[in-house]
């Protein structure tokens, strides 16, 4: 008992500064989430705490994270929109909760399985570049858009580079700074020296850097005031002091209305696909190559959804960013997801004032930082090495994903990667062998009516007045349309002069190649 009390006890302090970094992180995501979606901005800090505590609890996963996603921000205003009130919405929140929830009990979860390796590093490397785009503004002062956007194109009427281009030309010189500053603050502290003391390498790096990001802001305002940044450039939280009126209660009188629950199975497969995706990028980037259950997450994220409607926050999903940010920061086990909720809790009803210091600026600087390590040169050159059919798949997600969404990047990844499959399969399944006038047509493994194409292509290449043997031993599929055109072959065959045997044999797989069965041509 004493040993797992220690174990529980070492698992809090290796991981809290982890969950230091994340809570930077999500404090302005949750909240930014929260406005692009048209919803309350306490709604993304209830989810931000709900997701963190109550689906770092109950998930299998070591590392990820849940919380808003900036994903589903379009679809939760859209929603709001149709359905007229915030409290109408809430209800379609508890019923996707609940859909989640009998997907778990189903065990949907098994689809997170088939998402190819190449597309979940394709998805990484895209999330790392949007680090770096999307927060360079941020740097230079330009807090127009929301932190944590990952879309191309913005709601204030620019993309991601036409917003770098009016940072750039708008830049204000604290924010540089100031940002310039936290990250040489964080190179400093990550550097060997700083870890390998006993003392300071307790100290989180980006917390000096937030911290060092602050007290440059106050320098400056003492020095230079008209420089300092201003509240726009600073974190901003919601009032909290009536904190019963920030919490909404769902409205069930629209559960007569059919289109709540047309939207409660939208956000619920969106929410669980996006959830899934997290998920296996997690299990990607975990250090001891640990395997989340799937199923136990969705049911996770189902009650946690349903707590999130009854209580007024925004739908949660997995989030690869804050996942991503965990991870790197040096996450070993479930304990830094909780404590990063707790923190956040904590500060953002105890001590507001303090979180309402802290310079965008700063946080732009270490998510800057941490997207370099995700979309780092190794793992271009790494994926590159493994040839284009892993490669090519990698670079369409991760550039669809700058371009458009995540979601949008990883379906179009998956078409590129399902296009060389059945290339290779195309290749493989059907082999054509000569000597001379000999000739062999042998099925390596099951052939389907995609292969149609290959078979034709390899049967126009038999010359006349040549011999064909054709093996299936090694098939146990064959499809009717593949023995189809077998059969017109052999039909015609005569006209070219081609002789044609079937190689038939007692311990052939399928059936149209077996001693027994008569074959007619």
């Amino acid at each position: 008992m004493l040993t797992n009390q220690f174990r529980q006890f070492k698992n809090i302090l290796r991981d809290f500064p982890s969950s230091l970094v994340v809570f930077f992180v999500a404090v302005p995501l949750c909240m930014g989430i929260a406005l692009l979606s048209g919803a309350p901005l306490f709604a993304g800090l209830i989810s931000g705490v709900l997701g963190g505590i109550v689906a770092g609890s109950l998930s299998g996963s070591p590392i990820s994270v849940t919380g808003p996603a900036a994903g589903m921000a379009s679809i939760v205003l859209l929603t709001i929109k149709d359905l007229g009130t915030y409290e109408a919405f809430l209800t379609v929140v508890v019923l996707a909760g609940v859909l989640q929830i009998i997907l778990g009990y189903v065990k949907a979860g098994v689809v997170g399985h088939f998402f190819p390796s190449a597309v979940i590093r394709g998805m990484l490397a895209g999330i790392g570049i949007i680090f770096i785009l999307k927060q360079i503004p941020h740097a230079f002062g330009d807090d127009a858009d929301y932190v944590g956007d990952d879309n191309f194109f913005q709601d204030d009427k620019h993309n991601t580079f036409t917003e770098i281009y009016q940072a750039v030309i708008n830049l204000l010189p604290s924010a540089v700074l100031i940002s310039g500053a936290c990250m040489l603050v964080f190179f400093l502290c990550s550097a060997s020296r700083f870890r390998n003391n006993k003392w300071l390498s307790v100290i989180p790096a980006p917390l000096l850097a937030v911290c060092a990001g602050i007290l440059l802001n106050h320098l400056i305002s003492i020095t230079f005031p008209g420089y300092a940044l201003s509240n726009d450039h600073l974190v901003n939280l919601p009032d909290t002091n009536s904190l019963s009126s920030l919490f909404t209660q769902p409205d069930w009188s629209v559960l007569t209305n059919q289109r709540v629950y047309f939207f409660s199975i939208i956000l619920a497969l969106v929410a669980s696909v996006e959830t899934l995706l997290s998920i296996e990028a997690a299990d990607k980037m975990d250090t001891f190559k640990r395997i989340t259950p799937v199923n136990r997450e969705l049911k996770a994220q189902g009650v946690t959804n349903v707590l999130c409607g009854l209580l007024g926050g925004l739908p949660v999903t997995a989030v690869i960013v804050r996942t991503s940010a965990n991870v790197t920061a040096g996450a070993k086990t479930k304990a830094s997801t909780i404590m990063h909720a707790i923190i956040l809790a904590l500060t953002v009803l105890a001590f507001p004032f303090a979180l309402e210091k802290i310079p965008l600026a700063s946080i732009a600087s270490i998510l800057i930082i941490y997207g370099y390590r995700l979309t780092a040169p190794s793992l271009w050159r790494e994926m590159w090495k493994k040839g284009k059919n892993q490669f090519l798949p990698f670079v369409a997600t991760a550039l669809c994903i700058v371009f458009s969404n995540l979601l949008i990047g990883v379906f179009i990844g998956i078409l590129v990667s399902i296009f060389f499959v059945l290339k290779t399969n195309f290749r493989t399944a059907i082999l054509l062998v000569s000597d001379e006038t000999n000739y062999i047509l042998k099925f390596t493994k099951d052939v389907s009516f995609l292969n149609k194409s290959s078979l034709r292509k390899a049967l126009e290449e038999i010359p006349m007045n040549a011999s064909l043997i054709i093996d299936g031993s090694n098939a146990q599929f064959i499809d009717q349309d593949i023995i189809a055109t077998l059969e017109d072959f052999v039909v015609s065959a005569p006209i070219k002069n081609i002789s044609v045997e079937l190689k038939k044999s007692n311990r052939a797989l399928n059936v149209y190649f077996r001693n027994e069965e008569k074959i007619q041509p």
